[in-house]
């Protein structure tokens, strides 16, 4: 009796929330912090471009969206607030490059850059708050973890430790120490912190403490961030592998290996409606069935897709450094939709209700969507 007691309370306890809710929330990378990529929203049967503003600088930022103001940063080091009809609201100068998409959490713009420095300023206006610095850079994006009236902000950076930090002030929480860089986001879920590393290795750490849980060795750099679904985490490592990885038994259920012309994995697999989503640098984009790695389609594009893919209920959107945005069904992979930017894309689009985002490369941000929110 006292036993269940326990374990009721702790689930209580880490009563973690994935995202802001909101028709116009996307407030971090990849939408939740499961970093599945996945959105309640359809997607516009007729997308249409609404706008689209250049910043005149490279990025390989995402996009973020709360309120209906735009967040990404840039190459130059410029985090930049967009309004929802494409004008800019304020800039703030962090003076390094921002390769990562920032995440919004209450009334702050909180994101990483390559001086190794963690910075939070306010949402509406851009002032700085506070300010943590690591010892190298930080690559990827933040994520945030919340038990009871306690949370996190946790990054990982280049120098071999996961960080921890209280999104109020700043202050170090914790920080967990690991054998290579850390180039992705981590994933929370279920009172669980996941992540992999340069190091090869998948680490599940308790967020409250930090303390580290158990380490699953895959052996090939993971460069990219772990997605997750009830307790099973899915990625892709460097040679071009993909699994799917019981984090209960810390076995792998399956995995994926890459053929000869295979390119290293660097996006996030979106997963939704029992289908897995990764692209590859071999150009093509893969839907596997969830449950036993089956391939059911592949789609080929110009050029090799290192941006993350979103996953709706009925349809995949993402974009490739051929310069294209595409829409394929998520049942079979058709194309349903396509778009030409021009330019190369490695980022991940952010969705809203009956719109979306795209940044590229050369600094430009797109807005599309449906037909009848044009004729408002």
């Amino acid at each position: 009796m006292r036993h269940s007691l326990l374990i009721t309370l702790f689930l209580l306890y880490f009563s973690y929330i994935e995202a802001q809710s909101g028709d116009d929330e996307w407030p971090l990378f990849r939408g939740n912090t499961d970093l599945s990529g996945k959105s309640e929203f359809e997607l516009p049967v007729a997308p249409q471009l609404l706008w689209s503003i250049s910043t005149s600088a490279k990025t390989k930022s995402s996009p973020v969206i709360s309120e209906g103001t735009v967040f990404f940063g840039n190459d130059k080091g410029t985090l930049i607030a967009v309004g929802a009809e494409g004008k800019i609201k304020w800039r703030y100068e962090a003076g390094s490059a921002i390769d990562a998409a920032p995440i919004v959490f209450g009334k702050k713009i909180i994101f990483g850059s390559t001086d190794g420095v963690l910075r939070a300023v306010e949402k509406v206006t851009g002032k700085l708050l506070w300010s943590y610095t690591t010892d190298n850079q930080i690559a990827g994006s933040a994520n945030f973890w919340m038990a009871g009236n306690k949370s996190g902000i946790v990054v990982g950076s280049y120098d071999y430790f996961l960080h921890c930090v209280d999104p109020e002030t700043g202050k170090s929480l914790w920080k967990v120490e690991t054998e290579n860089y850390i180039n992705g986001t981590p994933a929370i879920l279920n009172g669980k912190i996941i992540f992999g590393g340069c190091d090869g290795l998948i680490r599940i750490v308790e967020p409250l403490t930090g303390k580290q849980k158990d380490t699953i060795n895959i052996g090939v750099y993971i460069a990219a961030s772990p997605a997750l679904s009830h307790d099973l985490a899915y990625f892709g490592d460097y040679d071009g592998t993909i699994y799917c990885l019981n984090l209960i038994s810390k076995k792998i259920v399956w995995r994926i290996s890459p053929g000869e012309d295979s390119g290293a994995i660097m996006d996030v697999p979106a997963i939704g409606n029992n289908s897995v989503v990764v692209g590859s640098e071999d150009k093509y984009l893969y839907c596997y069935n969830a449950s036993d790695g089956k391939l059911l389609w592949k789609y080929r594009t110009n050029g090799p897709i290192t941006g993350s893919a979103v996953i709706t209920s009925t349809k995949i959107l993402f974009t490739g450094m051929d310069g294209h945005i595409y829409i394929l069904g998520l049942a079979d992979g058709k194309k349903l939709w396509s778009f030409n930017a021009g330019t190369p894309i490695s980022s991940s689009p952010a969705i809203i209700k009956g719109k979306f985002y795209i940044l590229t490369e050369d600094g430009r941000l797109f807005s599309f969507a449906e037909k009848t929110v044009l004729k408002k």
